[in-house]
Order: structure tokens, then C-alpha cells, then sequence
């Protein structure tokens, strides 16, 4: 309930790397973002640094990132978002973000994408119907018009 949601709108910095974390597939990704501001007084853009985030994309969506997404495309992620402390090489603690991606797509204000509709696992069906009676309401007379 008190998670942090974000929306992050960047560039894909890595390819995808796939692993296995039990008996489902991680796809994981980094996205670099750097904010823009004009500066009314120069009357220019400036740059702010670069933020960068670790995706990762669980079970089909993460399947689906992995066979979409190549280093440099435009992608808008929205996820939990959870800092990650740790020890580096020289004994300092770093904190990087990570993103638990719940929905992620091409970002279609920087090109164009072509979606294809995956099908149904088969782990998965779709339950066939009950048999019964057949319903040949089609074939039927529509009722004459001011009939209750």
C-alpha cells in the first residue's frame, strides 16, 4: 500500500540480460534519463545529469521486454521503485534505484513501434463452453415494433 509507483521516461542503456530466479524469468535492463531545462537568461537547453535505473521485468512481461527491447530505444517504464544500498570496491556505500517494471513500452513521442499481440500460454487455456442447449435466437422473427 505505501510503495513509491514511478513513471520514468528514458533511453534502454544495456541490452536486456535474462536470468532465472526460480521458476520464473527476470529480464533486466538499465535506463539512463537526463532531465532538460531552459535556461531563460542563456536562451538555451541545459542538461542536469544523467539518472540511471535498474528494470526489472518479471514472468511474460519480462519475456516480452527481452524480445522487444535493444540498447538505445526510447522506453517509458512504471514500476516500484526501491533503493538498494551496498559496499562498492573502494569501501564506500552506494545507493542505486531499482525499478520493478509493471507496465513498459516504447516511448512513441521519440519513433514508432509495431505491436504484436502474444497468445495465450498454454499453461493457460481457454475453457472450452459447457455443452447445452443450442440458443437459435438469430434465426428468430425480431418482435413487431410497440410489442412489450
Amino acid at each position: 500500500m505505501n510503495e513509491t509507483i514511478v513513471t520514468v521516461q528514458g533511453w534502454v542503456g544495456n541490452d536486456v540480460q535474462v536470468r532465472r530466479a526460480g521458476e520464473h524469468e527476470v529480464a533486466s535492463f538499465r535506463i539512463g534519463c537526463t532531465p532538460r531545462r531552459f535556461h531563460r537568461q542563456r536562451n538555451e537547453w541545459l542538461d542536469a545529469p544523467t539518472q540511471w535505473y535498474t528494470v526489472n521485468a518479471w514472468r511474460q512481461l519480462g519475456s516480452n521486454a527481452a524480445a522487444s527491447l535493444v540498447r538505445g530505444d526510447a522506453v517509458v517504464v512504471q514500476g516500484r521503485l526501491t533503493p538498494r544500498t551496498w559496499m562498492n570496491s573502494e569501501g564506500k556505500e552506494v545507493t542505486t534505484y531499482e525499478i520493478e517494471a509493471s507496465v513498459l513500452g516504447h516511448d512513441l513521442n521519440r519513433g514508432t513501434a509495431r505491436f504484436v499481440k502474444g497468445s495465450r500460454l498454454a499453461a493457460d487455456p481457454v475453457p472450452e463452453p459447457a455443452p447445452g442447449p443450442v440458443d437459435d435466437w438469430a434465426a428468430q422473427e425480431p418482435p413487431a415494433v410497440g410489442a412489450a
